[in-house]
């Protein structure tokens, strides 16, 4: 194969083509273009729904590239660093079950924090690995989980010199980053590959000034998010994987569990992505660190409100921070985050990506304009001035250590009965129970449900956060082993 240019969109070239040719179908999808169903076409645009088309020979397999998707990993590989690159079109979550799934196998263990998102738990339900959670600490302040400590990482692996795999989330949801150099050297010291979810972190590979990203520092496998920060489609993501990875057979499990019928929206839009990222990077970066440290500076000077940044930073549970993120915690104002978030959203028209008990966190991207940056700083001192309140008697922590009696698949797949969740004190939870977003759960199935959880369940509910995870879709009653 000819050296292939950054400047190329390999997949989006060939569809284009394939679009020119006015090709007559006899395959799927039945829409036909768009012709058969005249108010999705309406909705979505004749452009779009023209290149929503089934896999042929002129535009490749993505459960076997061989042609232009196959092109159109490699450059995908060669801009984030990487040795070989998948595009991924069941989310960030299927990329992260991909790298759990290969490279443990039931009741081999991997050690992870517990604040990882439910995808890496999911992966541990199906595939049987077995957990050993790094405890990642909190900051009391601001009631966030922290990053792992290597310390904490090392004595694990001494610990557990047995398990496969170290799992870290880079950066986290608040935008918190661990070493994560030190702990790859110490995972491969260990004869153990270090996995990443960087579901937060596709700019990492391409901005100026940021954090490590995952790959360069040594991570053998990372699992990345292009629709969060990258501009791709949402759903659509990368799976990186570094020269100590078997990729074949890393795509003999993605396709385990990825359709067969990959959407041609998704990847083309990974491409085309891609290709931005790689031309345009650090100026579009640049652009958004700019935008948030402005913002970061104002919400600051509001008072009440604090917007952290790399102060926190203290070269181990909190090694880097990630400044694009605008994480502010809300608790001087003596408003839960959940609350700001649901007024922001209901009085000005302001959707931002999540409040949990403590904070809210809003995504700044290549997207946004000055005019929405204003427009969110007023609204934040608005909301101070109307809502403001006495903050005692508020929640003082975030992070609960959990209490492991059964292995996440032991328990999910139990004999087990529905009970309300106000008598389930001292119960082996069977289910989840989380937060969305971020999606980290509260109670994982084979946790023991103590009253301190309850109460933090209870105070989410009363504050309007969105819980989810249970199969009562009330949250009234939970599944017990």
């Amino acid at each position: 194969m000819d050296t292939l240019s950054q400047s190329r969109a390999p997949i989006y070239e060939a569809l284009k083509k394939y679009k020119a040719k006015r090709v007559v179908s006899f395959d799927v999808p039945g829409h036909k273009q768009g012709r058969g169903n005249p108010d999705l076409t309406a909705f979505l645009g004749q452009d779009c729904l023209s290149v929503d088309v089934n896999s042929m020979k002129p535009l490749d397999n993505l459960c076997h590239p061989v042609g232009v998707i196959r092109e159109g990993e490699i450059l995908a590989a060669e801009a984030f660093g990487a040795e070989n690159a998948f595009f991924m079109v069941n989310g960030t979550s299927a990329a992260v079950q991909a790298m759990v799934m290969s490279v443990c196998k039931q009741g081999e263990k991997i050690i992870m924090p517990r604040n990882v998102h439910r995808s890496a738990i999911n992966a541990l339900i199906v595939g049987g690995a077995v957990p050993v959670y790094v405890d990642p600490g909190v900051n009391k302040k601001l009631g966030i989980p922290l990053g792992m400590s290597v310390e904490d990482i090392k004595k694990a692996i001494k610990e557990n010199p047995d398990a496969k795999a170290i799992l870290v989330n880079n950066p986290t949801y608040y935008g918190i980053c661990s070493n994560l150099e030190e702990i790859a050297k110490a995972a491969h010291e260990a004869d153990m590959l270090l996995l990443a979810d960087e579901a937060h972190g596709t700019h990492f590979y391409f901005g100026d000034n940021l954090p490590m990203p995952a790959i360069k520092a040594g991570a053998d496998m990372a699992a990345v998010s292009m629709h969060k920060t990258g501009g791709s489609l949402t759903q659509s993501s990368f799976l990186l994987m570094g020269k100590n990875v078997n990729s074949g057979y890393v795509r003999q499990i993605v396709n385990l569990t990825q359709t067969t019928s990959g959407s041609y929206l998704l990847i083309s839009s990974l491409d085309i992505s891609r290709r931005n990222l790689a031309l345009n990077g650090k100026a579009i970066f640049n652009k958004v660190m700019q935008f948030a440290g402005y913002a970061r500076e104002e919400i600051n000077k509001i008072g009440g409100f604090y917007a952290f940044s790399k102060e926190l930073i203290n070269n181990d549970t909190i090694y880097d921070f990630d400044i694009t993120k605008l994480s502010i915690h809300t608790k001087d104002v003596g408003l839960a985050g959940i609350e700001v978030y649901d007024i922001l959203r209901d009085e000005y028209g302001i959707q931002i990506e999540f409040g949990d008990i403590d904070n809210i966190l809003a995504i700044i991207s290549v997207g946004d304009r000055s005019l929405e940056i204003e427009r969110l700083i007023s609204s934040l001192a608005e909301i101070k001035r109307q809502h403001m309140k006495d903050s005692a008697g508020m929640f003082d922590h975030e992070y609960i250590d959990p209490r492991i009696v059964m292995s996440p698949q032991e328990a999910f797949y139990s004999n087990k009965k529905s009970i309300p969740i106000m008598g389930s004190e001292n119960k082996i939870c069977a289910e989840f129970v989380m937060c969305y977003p971020p999606g980290i759960p509260i109670l994982a199935p084979g946790e023991l449900i103590t009253k301190e959880i309850l109460e933090y369940i209870f105070y989410a509910k009363e504050k309007g956060c969105f819980l989810t995870g249970t199969e009562d879709l009330r949250i009234e009653n939970i599944n017990v082993v």
